[in-house]
Parts: structure tokens; C-alpha cells; sequence
């Protein structure tokens, strides 16, 4: 695996390649690399012939209340896995490389509607941030495929819509996420949890499989009339507070616009997150009524 952290060399290496008339797989990262960031290489192997990923922690994405310098850097042992998993080109760029006017003189991408709510709302400017490097990511890599967890259900949406309205040629491929045996869901952030706090964050996935059979159930028993939407995703949030989580959002979504739900959507995602110790752990589970 080649590492660089100038534009000029990834611009070159990029170049080579398109001249042999090779596919270009991009897996956009910010390091603490873990399984389910792995399974993302994997999958742009089924699509591409060159495989190239980027560690950046991004400023943009952090608010007045988050500590970027906390945010874990484990270079090594990212670039191990990296290699391991067949990756042709890491990219690594510093602040200075992405940003070198600085942020507050630094154009930005903005996506409506879909960055709105959820994630969103308690972080404030967070997919802006996001918006705004991965489409400079792209113009750098200009990729043909792009691989993005699901387990930030919304961030893939941002992603997949701001793709479309600017027509980029890139196709967004959504990939599984990856959990422990436990149903947690691999994050970064698990780092954070205490033995006590990993041992109570299942429950939200498991109140959120909860949710979508008690939809479910509703929609059988009832089909001419919507299921409580509200009501059951409140009996959820006191089921996930009662382990000593504290639930920052709970909602069950049109699955591609991310509206709240109505009685006539037949593909649904319920988005949540929750504070668990210092972690602030997201997930989400999709389900069908058709």
C-alpha cells in the first residue's frame, strides 16, 4: 500500500491509474480503524480494481462542544489493517492540505432537508462538515464507487443525496453494518464505554427491534389505520433511558427522505441515538410494510 499526503501525489497516482482504464473504489475514514471500516475495503473490492481510502479527522464535522484533539489517532495500526485488507492507496492529509484558507474563509456544501433533524439538530453544522469534505475528497479521488456504513444511516442519505443534485458521477454503494455479538454496532466511539456502560449499549438496538415488531404487529392487526408512531417510538426511548442511557432522539422515518413516517410509507427506518457515558452512541433499523 502507497501512502501520500500532498495532492499532487494522489492526483498522480489517480492519473496512472485511469490511464490503464482501471475502476477506482474510494473508502473515506477518520482512522481508529475497526471491523466495520474494514468491511467497507471489502466491499469496494467487489466493485473497483484499485482501492483507495483516506484518514482525515476532519475539523469541520466537530461543534463548539466536541474536543477534536480527544478524537483517537492510532495511524499504525489503521495502515496494518489497511494493508491486510488490500488497500492500493492511503491518503492522509493534514488540516492545512484540506482547508489552507482556513475554515472560516472555506467554501462549504450544504445539503437541505436531509441533514435537517436527528443528528442534525443536536449537531449543529455536523453534515455541513461532512458534506463539504467528502465532496472535496471526491473532486481529489474522483471515484467511480464510494463506500459508506449504514450504521450513520442519515450521513449515507446526505451523502447519496448531495451525489445526486450536484451529478456526480459516483456511485454510493451502502454497506451493513457490522456488530458485535451482542448487537452493538461497531463505532469508534465504543472506546469510550466502561465494561458497565458496554454491558447495557445492546439495548438499543434491541429496543429498536422492539419498535419495528410492534410496527409491524400494529400494521397486521390494523391495516386500516397507521401505527403510533410516536407513542410506541416514546415507549421505546423510556425502555432505552431505563438501562441509564440517556436518549438524545428516537424517530421512525420515511426511509429515503427521512420525513417522519406517515400511515401511507411503506419503507420505513427508525433513527435513534443515545448518550452511554461519555459515548454518544447512533443506530437505526430498517423495515418494510409492504
Amino acid at each position: 500500500m502507497k501512502t501520500v499526503t500532498n495532492i499532487s501525489d494522489l492526483r498522480q497516482q489517480v492519473k496512472d491509474w485511469r490511464q490503464q482504464g482501471l475502476k477506482i473504489a474510494f473508502v473515506p475514514t477518520m482512522g481508529n480503524l475497526h471491523a466495520g471500516h474494514i468491511s467497507l475495503v471489502e466491499e469496494a473490492h467487489k466493485h473497483a480494481d484499485k482501492i483507495v481510502a483516506s484518514i482525515f479527522v476532519n475539523p469541520m464535522q466537530f461543534g463548539e462542544n466536541e474536543d477534536i484533539d480527544s478524537y483517537p489517532r492510532t495511524m499504525d495500526n489503521d495502515k496494518r489493517q489497511l494493508i491486510e485488507a488490500g488497500t492500493d492507496l492511503l491518503f492522509t492529509p493534514t488540516p492545512e492540505i484540506i482547508y489552507p484558507k482556513g475554515l472560516a474563509k472555506q467554501s462549504y456544501v450544504e445539503v437541505p432537508n436531509v441533514s435537517d433533524g436527528y443528528c442534525g439538530e443536536s449537531r449543529p453544522g455536523h453534515f455541513r462538515g461532512v458534506a463539504t469534505v467528502v465532496c472535496k475528497l471526491f473532486n481529489l479521488v474522483q471515484p467511480d464507487v464510494a463506500c459508506f456504513g449504514l450504521k450513520d444511516y442519515q450521513q449515507v442519505q446526505v451523502i447519496q443525496t448531495m451525489v445526486d443534485d450536484l451529478s456526480m458521477p459516483i456511485d454510493i454503494v451502502p454497506v451493513p453494518t457490522v456488530r458485535e455479538a451482542s448487537g452493538l454496532a461497531l463505532s469508534s466511539r465504543n472506546g469510550y464505554l466502561s465494561a458497565e456502560e458496554k454491558a447495557i449499549a445492546p439495548a438499543l438496538q434491541q429496543n429498536l427491534q422492539w419498535l419495528a415488531q410492534e410496527i409491524q404487529y400494529s400494521r397486521k392487526t390494523s391495516p386500516d389505520h397507521s401505527p403510533d408512531f410516536i407513542g410506541l417510538a416514546k415507549k421505546a426511548a423510556a425502555a432505552i433511558d431505563a438501562t441509564g442511557m440517556k436518549t438524545d432522539y428516537i424517530h421512525v422515518s420515511h426511509a429515503h427522505t427521512l420525513q417522519p413516517a406517515s400511515e401511507d410509507d411503506k419503507e420505513l427506518v427508525i433513527l435513534a441515538a443515545a448518550q452511554c457515558g461519555k459515548a454518544r452512541l447512533i443506530d437505526n433499523l430498517q423495515l418494510s410494510l409492504a
